[in-house]
């Protein structure tokens, strides 16, 4: 009788532990920044991923590299997959807060050239472009960064971000720089300053420096400025809800968003299954219906709408004429340029 309570005990446990394996291993948890973006990602692919597999993915936002750091160094990470770009994701892949990831646990064959990355899966592609209010440039507006400088031409408020990535790339560009030597400049001490102090020249003309995709089209849209550096999905949903505002694809700062695995996250084999998800063909030509964003496999552009697609960063001739952010030198650099431009903002 004893040995038959054992092992009924036993069966029990282990039943109770496989369930409970079973519930984590239904379920996932996604990570980004909120607003806009996530709600796209939310419908695109979250959403369609569960009903299709019938992982649960519950969501979180702030993925700050602080929070990721200490998850990590703790050994205390509740986040499966995040999303980020730009410096915070370069300096996270050299901190090895990320896990490498394979060509035999992702297929990345079609993604375009010089988005692909070791420690994340290319999401979508946006930039950052010259953003106009319609009233006050109805005719012969603002075409590049040039003109986002030229007050003469073009006066009034502008409107530019509160962090440096995209604009010193821009102030050199309007200060006739061409693009492939952009920083190799920036790497010099001449040629930084040289972008810090076009940034100076604007700054009397700058109304305030925004942090909130959202809060510069509001600005644009109310008459707080009538020019703004800003990221082209955010400034397209603006154009779409009949704000009078427009953008300019003369020139344009590219990023690349990624998902990564957090090192000693929750489920890594769910993760992997949201990520081969979100990088097929299919999934990325859907999230482009619901924010203006590209893309970025090559093979994912012709099953986008083509009216939606005349919209996007990722065609080919956008690609063509659009700098491309090196985040390999905002990582070596950003912590320095990041706070000379914060000291050029408060009036250094």
């Amino acid at each position: 009788m004893k040995g038959l309570s054992r092992a009924f005990v036993i069966a029990a446990l282990s039943y109770i532990a496989a369930c409970m394996h079973s519930a984590r291993a239904a379920e996932l948890v996604f990570t980004s920044w909120g607003g806009a973006y996530q709600d796209a990602v939310r419908d695109a692919w979250l959403t369609p991923f569960s009903r299709e597999t019938g992982i649960r993915v519950l969501e979180d936002t702030g993925p700050s590299l602080a929070k990721i750091r200490a998850m990590v160094e703790t050994g205390s990470v509740t986040w499966d997959v995040v999303a980020s770009s730009g410096v915070g994701f370069a300096i996270g892949a050299r901190m090895n807060l990320f896990e490498p990831i394979t060509d035999a646990m992702v297929d990345q064959s079609h993604v375009i050239p010089g988005a692909r990355n070791p420690y994340g899966v290319p999401s979508e592609i946006f930039a950052t472009v010259v953003g106009y209010s319609t009233r006050a440039f109805p005719h012969d507006p603002p075409r590049d960064f040039a003109d986002f400088w030229n007050v003469a031409k073009y006066p009034g408020e502008r409107l530019l971000p509160a962090l440096p990535t995209g604009v010193l790339e821009a102030a050199l560009l309007a200060d006739g720089v061409p693009p492939d030597q952009v920083y190799a400049r920036l790497s010099t001490e001449e040629g930084l300053a040289r972008a810090l102090d076009m940034i100076r020249a604007i700054r009397p003309h700058v109304t305030f420096w925004w942090s909130s995709a959202a809060q510069v089209v509001q600005a644009l849209a109310s008459g707080d400025g009538v020019m703004a550096l800003g990221w082209s999905g955010r400034f397209q949903d603006g154009i779409d809800a009949g704000l009078p505002i427009a953008m300019s694809w003369g020139q344009s700062i590219m990023q690349v968003g990624y998902f990564m695995i957090l090192k000693g996250g929750p489920d890594k084999e769910n993760a992997l299954a949201l990520l081969r998800y979100i990088a097929s063909a299919q999934a990325q030509s859907r999230l482009s219906h619901f924010i203006a964003y590209g893309p970025t496999r090559t093979d994912a552009l012709p099953l986008v709408d083509p009216a939606r697609r005349d919209l996007l960063p990722s065609t080919p001739e956008r690609l063509r004429h659009g700098l491309f952010v090196d985040i390999g030198w905002w990582a070596t650099h950003g912590r320095k340029v990041t706070q000379l431009y914060t000291d050029v903002m408060e009036g250094g």
